[in-house]
């Protein structure tokens, strides 16, 4: 049996993962977070792997306060790049390969196509600086790592867009929302059961290290994102949609998130479902669609 660190366990993704393992049963899974391991500290990283000798290390820890990184830079470069150097520099010792999640924010968002993985990265914020700047470093110690850009990661743990709409919707009678930032909604579940199949797949001799783009199908604004979450919980709040520059925030978001999966597809022989059917499955899992 295999024995997998998943860092960042508390969070949506480590969450979600958390509760499809049990089906994969060729695997120990070794769930943490920062109570328990310190991914920024070398010396408990080494501790710990001394302790647990790994095969796979599955990084989903990251600082993701978009907006604060802008204040907190020590603090989002010691997550989003030391700490990945720290967990490769451990997988280089023991041998394991590391899978880590990405972001779309390595993008500046000007593009009318679908990114590929080979597109010229410009991040126009902190927090996308320090994930290019993690998945860099890891490239650097880790050449055989793989790396799962997303976007727009929403599910029923933790704080995310869909909870903030749903609470706004119940709340107010209107909400604005941008319409002038488009991108892919994708559902943490999904990208949890893709991280998943890789390592099965790794298992089977079919790894293939490099950098890969994973959201669910389709395209919608933030403003199309919320009418769908507002209609399937049957609220009455009216959506109104405004521009970016009308809510202005600390850090630059990318206008144009939309991800070109076509490698990780082909690679790995993943389907991906389309973001309307997920989130429907997501609000259900919440009991909070209208009946």
């Amino acid at each position: 049996m295999k024995t997998v660190l998943v860092t960042g366990a508390n969070g949506q993704l480590g969450t979600s993962i958390r509760c499809l393992s049990g089906a994969y049963n060729r695997f120990q899974f070794l769930f943490t977070d920062v109570d328990t391991l310190d991914i920024c500290k070398e010396e408990s990283v080494d501790a710990f792997i001394q302790t647990h000798p790994v095969d796979y290390i599955l990084n989903c820890a990251a600082y993701t306060a978009v907006d604060k990184a802008e204040e907190n830079l020590e603090l989002c470069e010691q997550i989003n790049r030391d700490a990945v150097a720290n967990l490769a520099r451990a997988a280089q010792k023991c041998q394991a390969k590391v899978i880590h999640v990405s972001t779309d924010y390595v993008f500046d968002g000007t593009s009318c196509i679908p990114y590929r993985e080979t597109d010229t990265t410009n991040p126009q914020s902190v927090y996308g600086s320090t994930k290019r700047a993690g998945e860099e470093v890891l490239q650097e110690i880790c050449p055989d790592a793989v790396i799962v850009r997303t976007a727009w990661l929403y599910s029923e743990y933790g704080n995310n867009f869909v909870k903030t709409m749903l609470r706004l919707g119940a709340e107010r009678e209107e909400i604005r929302v941008v319409f002038d930032q488009v991108g892919s909604p994708t559902y943490a579940t999904d990208l949890a059961i893709a991280l998943l199949s890789i390592l099965e797949q790794a298992e089977q001799g079919q790894y293939q290290p490099g950098i890969y783009h994973f959201s669910d199908e389709g395209v919608c604004s933030w403003y199309d994102f919320t009418v769908k979450i507002i209609s399937l919980a049957g609220l009455k709040a009216r959506v109104v949609p405004i521009e970016s520059k009308d809510y202005p925030t600390k850090a630059v978001r990318p206008h144009f998130s939309v991800l070109n999966k076509q490698k990780i597809k082909s690679s790995y022989g993943l389907t991906i479902p389309h973001w309307e059917e997920s989130l429907r499955k997501c609000m259900e899992n919440m009991n909070v669609i209208k009946k």
